[in-house]
């Protein structure tokens, strides 16, 4: 685990979760907020988060909805341990619980087709694009390895049960590769997308959520999405609620 010295202690959705995180390397951002605040399940249900990081989104459903169950998979020995930590300094650690895995190599308390919800925020780049991070940490969040994009929300899909959702947060300019992935495994795909907004200029979406049931036939569904920023800079209310008070996305 990073040293006393490495790390931070922050704090996401008003003060609900506690997060210590490392001070170099990959920062938990917005993202993970988005990816919780997507999540339909009741109390009692399974949720797991596949790249879990320090268990940032992992812990904001725990947080938003009393009774669930998350399960974090994250193949970064000292994110896991944090991600525990985490979770004891929230007041979760009952409900949620964290594995070392690889994607290749299932913990063996785990079973595949157990879940009833999987979320996941794959490393966005893929390798060889974009400027290398500073760090082999950030590196590892943020670009791909062995395991690219198809095969890791192919893993999602193997995990979720019959009628079972998975959604996934990208970006927008690799949305296409998300559906092809998705292509046949999934029904009912949904995508939703975040609109930067801002300075009164309309931008292109860089953020998009895609969410499908595992086992049933329907029509891909595009959504209006939601303006993250009004145009002095700010958030917008609908995205002040979802990234400061723990309200559900509208979806």
């Amino acid at each position: 685990m990073a040293t006393e010295a490495a790390l931070t202690e922050d704090r996401l959705l008003g003060g609900r979760i506690v997060i210590r995180q490392p001070a170099d390397g990959y920062r938990v951002g917005i993202d993970p907020l988005l990816l919780a605040a997507s999540v339909t399940a009741r109390a009692g249900d399974r949720v797991l988060d596949v790249g879990a990081g320090v268990g940032a989104a992992a812990l904001a459903v725990a947080v938003r909805i009393a009774g669930a169950l998350v399960t974090g998979l994250e193949q970064d020995r000292s994110s896991v341990g944090l991600a525990a930590a985490n979770a004891q300094a929230t007041g979760v650690g009952d409900r949620a619980q964290f594995f070392i895995c690889d994607l290749r190599s299932l913990p063996v308390r785990l079973s595949p087709g157990i879940f009833d919800h999987v979320i996941t925020n794959p490393p966005h780049l893929a390798e060889g694009t974009g400027q290398l991070p500073a760090t082999a940490q950030k590196a590892q969040s943020t670009i791909e390895g062995d395991v690219l994009l198809a095969e890791w929300l192919q893993f999602c899909v193997k995990m979720t049960r019959p009628k079972g959702l998975v959604t996934v947060i990208h970006r927008a300019d690799r949305l296409h590769q998300v559906l092809a992935a998705l292509d046949g495994r999934l029904g009912e795909l949904t995508v939703y997308p975040f609109w930067p907004g801002g300075g009164g200029e309309e931008k292109a979406a860089k953020r998009v959520l895609v969410r499908g049931r595992r086992g049933v036939a329907g029509p891909l569904r595009l959504l209006p999405g939601l303006v993250l920023h009004a145009a002095d800079g700010s958030f917008t209310e609908p995205a002040e609620a979802i990234l400061r008070h723990a309200a559900p996305l509208p979806w």
